[in-house]
């Protein structure tokens, strides 16, 4: 069972309002501030600061929410357990890149050795699938590209290659192209919050560039239709290799580089720090 005090400190950071916090608690505000005040009592410091009217986290306060965070996790879990000994239940979240075109087999491996589990895959951008793992929604999560890591346990990384796509008949076609060359051309991307969206305005931002910089520039969050603007000649993108595998063994569409750039990124699975019941999964989901 969760210390209410803590519940109430996870809370507190989620409205950073004691109003609000009591209210979706179903408590007064005295009793909001008396759990933080014994917390900070217990463990010998600030856990909020005021900036002006605005309530903010000290650097103790987050560490101790990344802490809490786990807690409230480990304590559900253990309660969900208790209750049912034999179900196995999972929850896991992957990236659209990942959920599309690289899970399906490690999906229909963990059900077919584990006959009795209740499983549920949410694909969604790595901004959601991070929320739904620090509000315990998630048990792990195959996240693609960059996140804050000291917020989370790595249990398993692998890179993959990420390159640039377009239609087989446009001129790029394995070819190595300059930066100004790319800008004059119409890019599509994903939506913000994509994993594969970041690990491409982080390649524009170190050669000093962004998408503002494309003239031409579409945002379409669905991998499919994408890849059917890229056979159409409608623009360019860049994906990592799993999503363009089948289009690119057909030859509808082709890969280019860009020159002084040797593009990839990380697939990862993590959970919350302290997560006491996903390691048995992980060979499962990210095999070595």
């Amino acid at each position: 069972m969760l210390d209410p005090k803590i519940n109430s400190f996870i809370v507190l950071c989620e409205t950073m309002n004691y109003t609000r916090a009591a209210e979706r608690l179903c408590l007064t505000q005295p009793a909001i501030s008396h759990h933080i005040k014994s917390l900070e009592e217990h463990y010998g410091c600030k856990l909020f600061s005021y900036q002006g009217k605005s309530l903010s986290l000290t650097d103790q306060g987050r560490r101790l929410l990344s802490f809490a965070r786990s807690m409230a996790y480990n304590s559900k879990r253990a309660e969900e357990a208790m209750a049912a000994p034999q179900a196995l239940s999972l929850r896991v979240g992957a990236t659209k890149t990942i959920g599309e075109f690289v899970i399906a087999p490690r999906v229909k491996r963990l059900i077919q050795e584990n006959e009795g589990i209740s499983f549920s895959l949410i694909v969604e951008n790595t901004r959601q699938l991070l929320r739904d793992l620090d509000a315990g929604e998630l048990d792990m999560a195959l996240i693609e590209g960059y996140f804050d890591r000291g917020s989370y346990e790595l249990m398993r990384s692998r890179r993959e290659k990420f390159f640039g796509v377009c239609s087989a008949a446009h001129p790029f076609a394995g070819q190595t192209v300059t930066m100004e060359r790319l800008l004059e051309e119409r890019i599509i991307v994903r939506e913000p919050g994509s994993g594969t969206r970041a690990i491409f305005e982080q390649m524009l931002s170190r050669r000093g560039y962004s998408l503002e910089s494309f003239r031409k520039r579409i945002t379409v969050s669905d991998f499919s239709v994408i890849k059917s603007l890229l056979r159409d000649g409608l623009g360019l993108s860049f994906m990592y290799a799993p999503v363009a595998e089948r289009e690119l063994r057909q030859g509808s569409l082709a890969c280019f580089q860009l020159e002084d750039e040797q593009l990839s990124g990380e697939f990862s699975l993590v959970c919350l720090k302290g997560n006491l019941f996903a390691g048995q999964w992980a060979d499962i989901l990210m095999p070595v």
